[in-house]
């Protein structure tokens, strides 16, 4: 029976970290919480569970969660955010890896809690994420702040996992404006550094086709007025990403 190890990284996780610890337990065999220095009670918490934490300076998301890996003992990783919790029906279908793994890594669809609602349309279900997997095959990678797993095997096998990783996401709308201008502000300095450009045409139309995919395309609709409100903001992130990025061209001369 082969040994998984939950990987998680926190700050300031006080208000969900006790919900995400609770469902790793009697499926992984050990716990790496990697912390950046909070000052909430996000630490007194994980000490009431059998958890190795680690404090480390925040490295940025992708190079923070590649660090964290690299803390389990175990090379069978379960890696999850601080805010999100395995269901019950995915804590089991993770059980049975135990006994009969088969792919490089296994994907589940993330649910997501804004407000209070289970979002069930636009980008936000199904969110499919590779969230289980062998860490000698895989590793964290992306454009800042937007991370993802990536199979280091472009020709790498991965199954679907039943069940899934429940994520509460903003509970205010005044979160969710804040998380906009902080994360917006984070991705346009990764373009910036990447080289990216941001033309007219990008501030124009991207906004635009980011709105009516998640809200028409993807039936965003459908979840009321936190659909409309998610699906403006999936608008809104874009033009502040692309106009700050203009802003950071500009600065240089």
């Amino acid at each position: 029976m082969l040994k998984l190890s939950g990987v998680i990284i926190t700050y300031n996780e006080e208000r969900n970290i006790e919900r995400c610890l609770q469902s790793l337990v009697g499926v992984v065999d050990e716990i790496v919480v990697v912390d950046s220095f909070s000052n909430d009670n996000t630490k007194s918490i994980c000490e009431k569970f059998e958890v190795t934490f680690i404090e480390q300076q925040f490295l940025g998301y992708i190079e923070q969660k590649n660090f964290a890996l690299q803390q389990a003992s175990h090379d069978y990783i379960v890696s999850l955010d601080g805010d999100e919790a395995l269901s019950e029906t995915l804590r089991n279908s993770i059980l049975m890896l135990k006994d009969n793994w088969q792919w490089d890594g296994y994907y589940c669809n993330r649910f997501n809690n804004f407000c209070g609602q289970w979002i069930k349309h636009s980008d936000w279900y199904p969110n499919r994420k590779l969230r289980v997997f062998d860490r000698r095959k895989a590793s964290w990678k992306g454009i800042n702040p937007h991370d993802n797993v990536v199979l280091h095997d472009p020709k790498a096998k991965t199954g679907q996992l039943k069940g899934d990783l429940l994520h509460w996401t903003y509970q205010t709308y005044s979160e969710f404006n804040q998380k906009t201008e902080y994360f917006s502000s984070i991705a346009a300095k990764a373009y910036f550094d990447l080289g990216k450009k941001a033309s007219i045409w990008k501030i124009v139309f991207n906004p635009t086709w980011a709105f009516f995919k998640s809200y028409v395309l993807r039936l965003g609709f459908l979840d009321g007025l936190n659909g409309l409100v998610i699906c403006i903001q999936t608008a809104n992130i874009t033009f502040l990403k692309y106009t700050k990025l203009r802003e950071l061209y500009k600065n240089l001369h």
